[in-house]
């Protein structure tokens, strides 16, 4: 019988924790059994923001190694608040330290994007998650 961590529904709340508390523990490759499309999406933005150096993806096993890089705080946003252009600010005050430190991502109808991207692009959407 095999060793299972239980884990809830949401994969990417999931993912975030465990590179979460990798990050805590000091370590630098985290290893994630469950993947999704979605994130995947989070898992590029936070690449191209450095939060994290790279990721593999093993389609044999079904899992994602994860390099931590530059990464203070991840997290899932829950509830997944539906929010228009002009609210992004309230909640990057909520959950970012500082103006211009961090990065809320926005779930649009044109993809996933930084809450940055979203505001110049005039988008609303969906929050997904956070981190710094």
């Amino acid at each position: 019988m095999k060793n299972t961590v239980k884990m809830s529904q949401d994969i990417v709340a999931d993912a975030l924790n465990m590179i979460k508390n990798a990050q805590k523990a000091k370590k630098k490759v985290v290893k994630i059994n469950r993947i999704s499309n979605l994130l995947i999406e989070v898992l590029k933005i936070m690449k191209q923001k450095g939060a994290i150096k790279n990721y593999k993806i093993n389609s044999k096993e079904k899992t994602l190694d994860i390099t931590i890089g530059d990464l203070i705080e991840c997290n899932a946003i829950k509830p997944r608040y539906t929010v228009d252009k002009k609210e992004i600010e309230k909640y990057m005050r909520r959950y970012l330290p500082a103006r211009g430190v961090g990065t809320v991502v926005v779930s649009t109808n044109k993809g996933l994007m930084a809450h940055t991207e979203a505001i110049e692009e005039n988008l609303g959407g969906c929050l997904i998650a956070y981190f710094y």
